[in-house]
């Protein structure tokens, strides 16, 4: 046993010891696990052995420490089990009293001790509500014993509490693996580098901790878990000391030094600057606006040339920059080109990946993720690969870079390159054999063999973890397409490392939508490495897996880690109260971001859109309102409209189809309206810049989203009714008026040729010139009108056959434009009319026969006998024209919105009517079969036609009544006669009537919003016609990148325009925009409004003190040590009330997930 707890100690770089050919199930169990909370990484021996050769002797005593304390333990326990029980006892003892910030060492607690605390801990987190719950308990204890710690943490109250948690449970998981805890405990001393940890602070933050388990806990607090607690504590404590004296100076040179070599410093200087610039004030206090130019002359000149000066310095200044490398990357390429290295192209791998390498190099975990990744992507590679030669680029270009170059930055740069290449070299050469033996692995697998692995994944998993299944609610066919998915995607992370890369992290952002806990991934690994193991007995394949899905479940870890946001965690819970307290905690100058985007590497998911991807409406429309609120101080606004439009330019399109209840508020939110009247009017400040012009400057797609949704209410919103008018009257109207006047033409002229010409009386000498008008206008219908139609159709219906756009209507398959209006349809029946008249014109048919004997002969007539036979069918395609034509005009009707209502009305009755029809044409049918089977003589009823006509006139009352009085003659007809007058009359026609009624009761409501549908559509469809230069000067004349004032002297934001409307229109009497005092530092947060507070939270905080204050009592009925606590509870009370007042309040995180200065805070 202490051979086997030795081996585990010692770090190789093939990874773990191995007794007696395979290990054990519970052996590989715990390796598993370490793959996931520690994968094996020499990371931690690294750092000591590249600081024993920088002449720190730290390294050497630790190693010795290590082997003597080995020796003592299997003396020990070869000494019997009392033995090992009293020395076990007595090192807890000590390690629970003193803090060791000289050497850092593993942690070894016995197991039973591990398991209790651990115990403790999950009992404690199941009594609390949530751990966020949890965290705000730690927070607030740590503070009650000693307020002096609050001026440590200036992170929000709900991030840090949330920190708090997430560490400890990362330290307290991994208490019984002590190689892993102490590359946890490491790696969050790098994080606290830049806090000020000493020993008495440890000590007020242990007995914190300690004395709140003893009172949540009770009796269920054993002596033993406290000193296994006090131990641990003790030991985190004195770790962050040690890291932050033996580093602190060493990582300070990589990261001031990388900053300048890598041109981040004058980067971070230029978007300060940017951020200062942004929403400066003038002296006044207005807003900073374009003034009048007033330059005179001579300043114009002088103007000139200075600009023309700096011109041709800057092209000298960028000629110079071409020729000498100013950043790490060009440096690095030109060095190497120099020294020889040009055909080492492995380098470029390593080059992408430094920089987070760099960056990362106080965080173990992500450094060794880094250099596997880096790893995968060099094997690809063939030749040999010498990292040494990287390592004198490197130091040859950072040479050049650094002015400040000494020996501190040649031992920093080296010690770092000397644990990435010792994590680099442990791996060269593995992946090729890895995924060799893993492609021959899964080829292998039959389908019998891999539907096992599918089902007993999940088998092996919810033993390890019952609580998972909570998690896996999809069916059973999903669950075997993920199991198949983390199959495959082992494989592939060897043949496409940085793709797959990408897709991970893709995919871990999306697991933070999920609110999945981290502490599965563990379990999920050595469930799929169980069942593998069981189908292959190729060690290098199962290793080749294991080693493939650890790298995966470590990124996955660690983007859900750094993208479990406190406001992805109030969307997960779909609640706008939690939200609000989220977003309370963040930078005012950052509140927006906090919001709209949550990045991880490359890949970045948007708290917005997943709440309305996922139906976390409450949420999202929380995030809205808070975007599109305008906050103000003394020095700038805030205005989240241009960040939520610039980060989703599509938002309208995504409320209409997923969330179409959010519309309102969001278009709410673009409206200002003032709370003071100036004379009876009222200012009111209309958004529209983005719901007008694009990203680039050209007609926004806002209002076709809007029109396509056929939403009557919301397109009458006032903001969208605005922007509908203003581009109908200045920019529409003209386009569709001078497309209706060539229409009105047409029309004209076809009126003239067809209906009126033709009918004139005249003599001969008058007749041939109305027939030559005729001709011409004849000609000019079938060149101009109809040869327009033909070119217009034959257009789109190319288009949509090319674009495969067909539709099935019925029978039919049509082109997809004859599907969206009906005036389309409807010039296509024109057109073949057009046609068809064409076809069989009398004048063509006569041109030759016009000298004849028979009235109307002469040029161009049409009466000529061979014309005979078409025309009256041409009579019969001119009238079907005349109606088609007239129907064409009724959009005419839009430029009065009243008028287009009342048309749209009839329009949406018509279905009523249609209804009415099919019901008369079946009782019509019905009694004309029935009346013609009688026996009776009448000439009226004579055959199912006549008697089907005459049924009809009865209805229309067009029968005489002669007629009624040949039906009393034949009684057996006369009574079918009076039943239909009774259906059909009094029956069917009434309810027509009321059917006509009630339809237009309800479409009475909507009709102005239909009009405006219409006009809408008709402004979408002329604005492809609108010049550039025509669309550019109407944008110009909104002016819409003046800032618009709020009131006199208030000079407000941009990207809208302002009206005057009626006081008595929208009533207002609270300001819209939030203003506050104090500092005005983009990164002061905003003050919790109070106001907001409803009556069910002012209960919940009155039970939170309630309950505070009995637990109080309690402990200082305890006595001793509980009235000690109490004293020191009491002491810092007010200042925890104010710190609860003032800090936000409620989701919690880590006692060490990162201390508060600007440590990836979101």
């Amino acid at each position: 046993r202490a051979g086997r707890r030795a081996a585990r100690r010692l770090p190789t770089a093939a990874g773990p010891v191995r007794w007696g050919g395979r290990m054990s199930i519970r052996e590989d169990e715990e390796e598993e696990s370490n793959f996931i909370a520690a994968p094996p990484t020499p990371a931690a021996e690294g750092y000591a052995a590249a600081a024993s050769s920088s002449n720190a002797g730290a390294g050497v005593a630790s190693e010795e420490q290590e082997t003597t304390q080995q020796a003592e333990e299997a003396d020990n326990e070869a000494g019997g089990g009392d033995a090992e029980e009293v020395g076990e006892l007595t090192n807890l003892d000590m390690a629970a009293e003193q803090i060791n910030d000289q050497v850092f060492e593993e942690l070894n607690l016995d197991p039973g001790t591990a398991a209790e605390v651990q115990t403790i801990w999950n009992t404690f987190l199941r009594s609390a509500e949530s751990r966020e719950a949890a965290g705000e308990a730690i927070y607030a204890a740590l503070f009650d014993s000693a307020p002096s710690l609050q001026g440590l943490f200036k992170t929000p109250r709900a991030v840090m509490a949330m920190r708090f948690m997430n560490g400890l449970n990362t330290i307290i998981s991994a208490l019984d693996d002590p190689r892993s805890l102490k590359v946890v405990v490491e790696t969050l001393g790098f994080q606290h580098m830049d806090l000020e940890v000493t020993i008495p602070r440890v000590i007020i933050f242990r007995d914190a901790i300690v004395e709140l388990l003893a009172v949540e806990m009770g009796a269920r607090f054993t002596p033993r878990a406290q000193k296994g607690l006090s131990a641990m504590l003790n030991y985190v404590g004195g770790a962050y000391i040690f890291v932050r004296l033996k580093y602190t100076d060493r990582l300070r040179i990589l990261a001031s030094s990388w900053a300048i070599a890598s041109n981040k410093k004058q980067e971070t200087q230029h978007e300060e600057a940017a951020e200062g610039a942004s929403g400066e004030v003038n002296e006044d206090g207005s807003g900073a606006v374009d003034k009048p130019n007033q330059d005179s002359e001579a300043e114009k000149v002088a103007s000139a040339q200075q600009s023309q000066e700096d011109a041709a310095k800057e092209a000298k200044n960028k000629k110079m920059r071409t020729q000498v490398p100013t950043t790490y990357n060009e440096m690095f390429m030109f060095n190497a080109a120099v020294m020889g290295f040009q055909r080492s192209f492995w380098m470029n791998e390593v080059l992408q990946s430094f920089d987070t390498i760099v960056t990362n190099v106080s965080n173990s975990y992500r450094l060794q993720e880094e250099c596997d990744v880096l790893s995968l992507r060099i094997a690809k590679y063939k030749g040999k690969i010498n990292l040494v030669e990287y390592k004198a680029v490197m130091l040859a270009s950072l040479r050049s870079l650094c002015r400040d170059w000494g020996s501190e930055h040649e031992v920093a740069w080296s010690w770092l390159w000397e644990n990435v290449e010792r994590m680099i070299k442990a791996l060269i050469g593995k992946p090729v054999l890895q995924e060799r033996a893993l492609e021959r692995l899964l080829s292998a697998l039959d389908d019998a063999q891999q539907d096992r692995v599918r089902r007993e994944v999940y088998s092996s998993f919810f033993a390890l973890a019952p609580s998972g299944q909570d998690y896996f609610k999809q069916s059973t066919t999903r669950l075997h397409f993920i199991a198949d998915r983390v199959v495959a995607m082992t494989l592939e992370i060897y043949k496409d490392p940085k793709k797959m890369v990408e897709d991970i992290s893709a995919l871990g952002l999306r697991h933070v939508g999920y609110d999945i806990p981290t502490e599965f991934f563990g379990p999920f690994v050595t469930a799929c490495v169980q069942v593998v193991r069981t189908l292959t007995e190729d060690d290098l394949a199962e290793e080749a897996f294991r080693w493939s899905l650890s790298l995966i479940s470590r990124i996955l870890v660690r983007v859900i880690n750094e993208g479990s946001t406190i406001v992805m965690k109030a969307i997960n819970s779909n609640s706008g109260k939690q939200l609000k307290k989220a977003v309370g905690c963040a930078p005012r100058g950052k509140r927006a971001l906090w919001m709209l985007n949550v990045q991880v590497g490359t890949q970045s998911i948007s708290p917005l859109l997943w709440a309305i991807e996922t139906g976390s409406l409450e949420a999202a429309k929380a995030i809205i309102i808070d975007l599109l609120t305008i906050r103000a101080d003394r020095d700038r606004y805030y205005y989240g409209m241009d960040f939520m439009f610039q980060r989703h330019e599509d938002i309208i399109k995504r409320l209409c189809n997923d969330a179409p209840a959010l519309l309102p508020t969001l278009l709410d939110g673009l409206i200002w309206r003032s709370r003071i009247t100036e004379n009876g009017s009222r200012r009111v400040n209309y958004y529209i810049k983005h719901l007008l012009v694009d990203s680039e400057g050209k007609f926004a797609k806002a209002m076709d989203w809007v029109i396509a949704n056929g939403d009557p209410k919301i397109i009458c919103h006032p903001i969208l009714m605005l922007v509908t008018d203003l581009t109908w009257s200045r920019l529409a109207f003209r386009i569709f008026l001078y497309g209706k006047t060539w229409f009105l033409l047409t029309l004209c002229i076809f009126i003239t040729a067809q209906a009126v010409v033709k009918h004139l009386q005249s003599d001969e000498a008058s007749a041939q010139i109305e027939r030559t008008t005729m001709f011409a206008c004849r000609c000019f219908i079938y060149i101009f009108s109809m040869g327009q139609w033909i070119y217009f159709h034959v257009k789109h219906t190319y288009k949509d056959i090319r674009s495969s756009k067909i539709v099935r209507v019925w029978w039919a398959f049509v082109p997809e434009y004859l599907t969206q209006n009906w005036q389309d349809c409807a010039s296509l029946l024109l057109t073949a009319f057009l046609i068809m008249m064409f076809a069989i014109e009398p004048i063509l048919s006569c041109l030759q026969h016009s000298d004849g004997d028979f009235p109307g002969a002469g040029a161009y007539t049409q009466n000529c006998p061979e014309a005979d036979g078409t025309r009256f069918a041409y009579s019969v395609f001119s009238m079907c024209a005349m109606i088609l034509y007239y129907a064409l005009l009724v959009d005419m009707c839009v430029f009065s919105t009243r008028i287009a209502a009342f048309v749209l009305v009839i329009f949406r009755v018509m279905s009523e009517v249609g209804l009415f029809v099919f019901a008369l044409s079946f009782i019509l049918i019905g009694f004309a079969c029935a009346v013609s089977t009688l026996e009776q003589s009448n000439k009226d009823f004579a055959g199912i036609p006549k008697s089907a006509l005459n049924l009809l006139k009865v209805t229309l009352g067009m029968f005489s009544g002669g007629h009624y009085d040949d039906l009393s003659e034949e009684p057996a007809l006369l009574g079918s006669v009076f039943v239909y007058v009774a259906v059909t009359v009094v029956f069917l026609i009434n309810m027509l009537t009321a059917q006509l009624n009630s339809a237009y009761q309800s479409t009475y409501q909507d009709m102005l919003g239909f009009a405006r549908l219409n006009r809408g559509k008709i402004v979408i469809e002329a604005m492809p016609s609108i010049s550039r230069s025509r669309w550019e000067a109407f944008v110009r004349a909104l002016q819409l990148d003046t800032k618009v004032e709020f009131g006199e002297g208030d000079v407000g934001l941009p990207g809208g325009v302002q009206v005057f409307e009626p006081a008595s229109m929208n009533p207002t009497t609270i300001d819209m925009i939030k203003r506050v005092g104090g500092s005005t530092s983009p990164a002061a947060q905003w003050p919790e409004d109070q106001g907001e507070d409803d009556e069910e939270d002012r209960f919940e905080r009155l039970e939170k003190r309630i309950d505070k204050a009995m637990r109080r009592l309690a402990k200082r009925g305890g006595g001793g040590k509980g009235g000690r606590a109490a004293n020191g509870g009491g002491g810092g009370g007010g200042s925890s009330g104010n710190q609860q007042s003032g800090g936000g309040s409620s989701k919690g995180s880590s006692i060490a997930s990162g201390s508060d200065a600007g440590e990836h805070s979101q």
